[in-house]
């Protein structure tokens, strides 16, 4: 079997899970340090989903430096099926939080300074980039293993 670059077990994977995990954690530290997010329920939400992402990336990371290291993963149809499944469901929940983010940061900013000091809108924003990012890498993800699952 070919190495598919980006498949779980591979560098190029251990490189997406790794900017995942950053790219998560960033967008939750926005989120959490030092702003008040729990007034709004799309940035509680944001922070739910971060809570789920981090762990789970984190756990990949682990697997795939591994097997990178030791260079010795067997690849087995269930462990790709679980990984693609949770890469699926997070993708999905990581764009919901993201847009939703997005969305109340764009109305929060376009109210006006009461609602949202620019130095604490900027904060969302950010965070909501990150987000964005996140999704992005997991989505890259999910779809490389996607790929690969056919040919176990």
């Amino acid at each position: 079997m070919d190495e598919l670059p980006g498949s779980f077990g591979t560098s190029a994977s251990l490189a997406l899970r790794l900017g995942q995990t950053i790219f998560s954690f960033a967008s939750l530290i926005f989120m959490c340090v030092d702003v008040q997010f729990y007034s709004y329920t799309a940035f509680c939400y944001l922070v739910t989903v971060m809570g789920l992402v981090v762990p789970w990336s984190l756990t990949l990371v682990v697997v795939d430096a591994y097997s990178v290291f030791v260079k010795f993963l067997p690849r087995q149809r269930r462990t790709i099926m679980i990984v693609v499944l949770g890469d699926w469901a997070l993708s999905y929940l990581l764009l919901s939080a993201a847009c939703s983010t997005a969305g109340v940061t764009d109305l929060l900013f376009d109210a006006g300074g009461s609602y949202c000091p620019a130095k604490i809108c900027s904060r969302y924003q950010l965070s909501a980039a990150m987000a964005f990012l996140s999704w992005f890498l997991c989505l890259g993800s999910f779809l490389f293993n996607l790929w690969l699952l056919p040919s176990l």
